[in-house]
């Protein structure tokens, strides 16, 4: 049952009737009806004064009217300048909210086998250290945008590139190397991931000892980085891996392996996961091939320290760094090969990479590169650009050890959902492990709702203590309202009340009209997410959907309606209301309690 479509067809009908005119429905504009306007929906008249040949009220008036005349669902309309507000009668609302009803999964498609193939990379963390806010942010964009692309049909490979080679994991091992006394997560007690960030972070207090000794001796600032017997050191470690040797090797698979361990417990708390990871270890050596065959074709320079450049004069960019003098690879040569790799693994449609806004020029770069080399899909990449996640006391700095570790996060994200529910007797009879249950999943659909709900593309200020209120546009507040629905259900149940597949001749308030034209807007919202790549759509459509509900429960009685008909229509409300909530709060990564 499609109301828009069935209303496009009707004023198509009675434009030919009034004006011997034949029209599109691409020229029929349909919106939903201002709130502070009766009606449904309104029809946008100005396309039309050509045909019309009248004036834009004239116009509105003569639809209107032959509308009512002509269509069953229409049952009242006014017109405002040149807008034709359009009310449909309560049978239309009641026959579109039993449609929904009769299909569970509705607004949610399921994925052919010869549906368009989209590969999505997030995550992406580094192995010197734990992953932080700025990583929870990505994760669950990345994770909430694979779900809603397949809600719409899509079929997806979430994927991750893990960066496990580099200068900056040369500063972790050359730092326990020097300093660890053979330290490991288990003789510290702690997860591998935290421990490797801490000599990341050790590292960096030492150099800047070191350069603090240098100037101390009349170096310069410049010349005391120059001459760094540390850094040098980390640059002879990476030059040593790349050359393949043994010891610098076994360390570094050693180490690499502590961190992977305590990724994944992070990942596993967050309810994230990856159909295919990818490692740069392996695909720099891809990149690098790839660039010097480049450089044989022409399509890039060598200078005389003999790295290897891309000049981009003619796209009106920079020139580009894509190996060093000494050989070694820089990011961009790595994400050619990873993107190679990949379209050799998978047959993708869309590429898609959930990267900071900071990174816009880099993906603009690598796209011309991977287009110069010859691949047709280098064109067609898509960077999920996303601002940055701040607190409220402002940025972080890994290396200095400053960084809202995730895990920490997280963890404290459960203890304040599990202190303010006790507060509120929101867990009062509930079992020990009940409790737990139900506070992880408020303190962690508390973190995932507050930095979903902003639109990826702007900067925020992550406020845990904001996240957590049981009021307002909270994952919280949406929580609860969920388990209210469920509690009026229950009841319902205890009452041998059965919603019917039908409910027959009634006649609905207008708050009841919109919560079902809310209800049917659920199949928009997610398509328009995946079209605009914009997962705050559906937070904030669950969160309008349960403002109006809650409105509706404050006003209106359900299990005490005398009339049945009504009652049976209200019960069948809420219950798709809160089977609303669910899969939208699912396709965000959410769970919903039942009970609070």
């Amino acid at each position: 049952m499609n109301i828009e479509k069935d209303l496009q067809l009707a004023i198509i009908k009675v434009i030919a009737q009034l004006y011997d005119a034949e029209v599109s429905p691409a020229q029929i504009t349909l919106q939903k009806t201002k709130r502070e306007f009766a009606g449904h929906y309104t029809l946008v008249t100005f396309p039309l004064l050509r045909i019309s040949k009248k004036k834009p009220e004239e116009t509105a008036q003569e639809i209107g009217e032959a509308l009512l005349k002509e269509s069953t669902i229409i049952e009242d309309f006014n017109v405002i300048k040149g807008f034709l507000n359009l009310s449909l009668s309560s049978a239309v609302w009641v026959a579109l909210m039993e449609n929904i009803n009769s299909n569970p999964s509705y607004g949610i498609a399921t994925p052919t086998d010869d549906a368009p193939l989209y590969m999505v990379e997030y995550s992406s963390p580094n192995t010197n250290k734990p992953l932080h806010l700025g990583h929870v942010r990505n994760n669950l964009l990345g994770h909430s945008l694979c779900e809603i692309l397949k809600a719409n049909g899509k079929r997806v490979v979430k994927t991750n590139i893990v960066n496990d080679r580099g200068i900056h994991i040369c500063k972790s091992m050359l730092a326990w190397q020097k300093w660890g006394n053979n330290e490991t997560p288990e003789s510290s007690g702690k997860k591998g991931d935290h421990l490797i960030g801490d000599y990341y972070v050790l590292f960096d207090q030492k150099y800047k000892a070191e350069q603090a000794e240098l100037q101390a001796k009349g170096l310069s600032k410049e010349e005391a980085e120059a001459q760094s017997p540390l850094m040098a050191q980390a640059r002879e470690m990476l030059l040593k891996w790349e050359d393949g040797d043994a010891d610098t090797v076994s360390l570094w698979k050693t180490m690499n392996d502590w961190v992977y361990e305590g990724f994944d417990e992070t990942y596993k708390e967050m309810g994230v996961s990856f159909d295919k990871i990818y490692y740069e270890s392996d695909t720099y050596l891809v990149g690098r091939e790839r660039v010097l065959k480049g450089l044989e074709d022409g399509h890039f320079y060598k200078k005389e320290d003999n790295s290897v450049w891309a000049d981009l004069s003619k796209e009106k960019l920079d020139h580009k760094l894509l190996l060093r003098s000494d050989g070694t690879s820089v990011y961009m040569t790595q994400d050619i090969g990873t993107a190679k790799l990949r379209f050799d693994d998978y047959p993708i449609d869309t590429m898609i990479y959930v990267v900071g806004n900071e990174q816009e020029h880099h993906f603009k770069v690598l796209s011309i590169l991977l287009d110069k080399l010859g691949y047709e899909f280098g064109k067609g990449l898509v960077h999920f650009s996303y601002g940055m996640v701040e607190l409220p006391d402002g940025k972080m700095k890994s290396r200095e050890g400053t960084v809202v570790d995730a895990d920490d996060l997280m963890a404290e994200m459960i203890e304040t959902a599990r202190e303010t529910s006790n507060e509120l007797g929101k867990l009062d009879g509930y079992t020990a492990e009940e409790a737990e249950e139900v506070s992880r999943m408020v303190g962690l659909g508390a973190l995932k709702y507050f930095i979903l709900k902003v639109d990826p593309r702007r900067n925020m200020t992550f406020n845990p203590e904001e996240s957590i209120d049981f009021n307002g546009n909270t994952g919280p507040f949406i929580q609860y309202t969920h388990a209210r629905i469920q509690s009026v259900l229950r009841k319902a149940t205890e009452q041998k009340i059965e919603i019917p597949t039908k409910i027959g001749e009634v006649e609905l308030s207008e708050k009841e009209e919109g919560m079902v034209q809310m209800l049917s807007d659920f199949t928009q919202v997610i398509a328009q997410a995946a079209e605009e790549y914009n997962v705050s759509l559906v937070a904030n459509y669950v969160y309008d959907l349960v403002k109006e509900y809650n409105q509706f429960y404050h006003d209106f009685s359900i299990l005490r309606e005398e009339n049945e008909a009504l009652k049976a229509f209200r019960l069948m409300l809420s219950k798709n209301v809160a089977l609303t909530i669910k899969k939208g709060m699912l396709l965000l990564g959410i769970d919903v309690p039942d009970r609070m």
